[in-house]
């Protein structure tokens, strides 16, 4: 199905005297309002196509209906979310969940969707049918040299559909580690994890980028051969200029502060891309901003300050996606919240006096900088991400829209209840 401007432009102007209302009254104190609002127009955050159906857990899977059983309906499907807040106008692929079958017509599918093609992701996390050698003690760490060189090989496959499809990058996660004391070696498990690396970095065209994911723990629950953002920097180091550190909110031990890991990478110049979602333990994959969204606010906080120190485009020189899993929610629903959550904390962050914070962290002001951070953190900037969509051709109330609209239900008529999207 297609969103038709007419019914945004409906849904606009049944909305829009609140809007210009609640948008004026901010204005009154925001001399800079316009710059900020071309900042949130700007900001574009990229769907993952493994999203777009109902997530599971090892416990179980329960699909909504209507779900995407295939790469041309997923892009329609994130082309309605771009239709509906224009903020969405990025897919990432996953390999080989995500093949396609003609590279031109999934390319053309994609720009009349308004939609490029962002970071590519391999699979080695998986064992796939037909597959050579398992992945059950790990990939590119693996003792067996086969074991590692069919993980390269898959990588580099998946450099070359993203040559294809106009990508630029490669992401790639490793669920490389061990659940007992004494099953690996960990010196060898890095270093031959870095050799396999190496040998994917070697692949990548020359304006290419490689993002290596960490996670603290799981599948493997004793130790993780990318486990943190230390490791994952120090592959990156090793590896080159074209390789960078991914982080995703996520993959962190409970009460890691990422708001200084993120500080700290962009001041190495080694922080490439970041992975947006929630959670209120380990790796919950909850709608960005339902759990800690004081926590998101203090992290756009520093990114801010970080990429701004170093001169680079909110908008374009680092990687923004969503990784979540919509176990209870309608996923559609759940990534509009999600980007809507993002857009939020960013435009919060934009609000911070970085001279009065700057002034108050030299002379020790303890107080005053609590101060300055939670003036923009409690300034309801609704109105400034609604203004941002409104002047996009976006719907003012995204949500409400695609109820209204019965989004949902249309595509259960059009696909069927029992449609399972492919990937997790």
């Amino acid at each position: 199905m297609n969103i038709d401007r007419n019914q945004i432009a409906e849904h606009n102007k049944r909305l829009e005297h609140t809007q210009q209302r609640r948008f004026a009254q901010l204005a009154e104190d925001m001399p800079n309002i316009d710059g900020v609002v071309q900042k949130l127009v700007s900001f574009q955050v990229a769907i993952p196509s493994w999203a777009l159906g109902t997530g599971g857990t090892r416990f179980g899977r329960f699909s909504g209906g209507g779900e995407p059983g295939n790469l041309e309906e997923k892009i329609a499907d994130i082309g309605l979310l771009h239709a509906l807040n224009q903020s969405s106008g990025a897919i990432s692929l996953h390999i080989p969940w995500d093949i396609p079958k003609d590279y031109a017509a999934i390319r053309t599918l994609a720009e009349q969707h308004g939609l490029a093609f962002d970071a590519m992701n391999s699979n080695t996390f998986q064992d796939q049918q037909g597959q050579t050698h398992s992945y059950k003690f790990g990939s590119m760490q693996h003792v067996d040299r086969a074991v590692r060189k069919q993980a390269i090989d898959h990588n580099i496959e998946v450099i070359k559909h993203g040559i294809e499809l106009g990508s630029k990058s490669l992401t790639v996660w490793l669920a490389d580690g061990s659940s007992f004391p004494g099953q690996l070696n960990f010196r060898r498990a890095f270093q031959n994890t870095l050799e396999s690396l190496q040998e994917v970095y070697a692949a990548l065209p020359a304006d290419w980028k490689i993002f290596v994911e960490y996670k603290a723990f799981e599948p493997n629950f004793y130790s993780t051969t990318v486990g943190d953002w230390g490791q994952s920097l120090l592959y990156a180091s090793k590896l080159g200029d074209k390789a960078y550190t991914l982080v995703d909110l996520g993959h962190h031990l409970p009460n890691a502060n990422i708001e200084q890991i993120v500080a700290l990478l962009l001041m190495e110049g080694k922080l490439g891309g970041f992975h947006f979602n929630d959670s209120k333990y380990g790796d919950d994959d909850l709608t960005t901003g339902s759990i800690k969204p004081y926590q998101l606010f203090l992290i756009f906080s520093e990114l801010i300050e970080g990429m701004d120190n170093r001169g680079m485009e909110h908008a374009k020189d680092l990687g923004w996606m969503i990784d979540a899993s919509h176990n209870l929610k309608d996923p559609l629903e759940d990534l509009l919240q999600s980007v809507e959550a993002i857009l939020i904390a960013y435009a919060q962050a934009l609000l911070i006096d970085r001279n009065a914070l700057n002034e108050a962290q030299a002379t020790n002001d303890v107080a005053r900088a609590q101060e300055v951070l939670q003036q923009a953190f409690r300034t309801d900037v609704r109105p400034l991400v609604a203004e941002a969509r409104l002047r996009a051709g976006a719907a003012l109330n995204p949500v409400q829209l695609y109820r209204e609209l019965d989004v949902r239900g249309r595509l259960v008529k059009e696909r069927g209840e029992k449609t399972v999207a492919t990937g997790l």
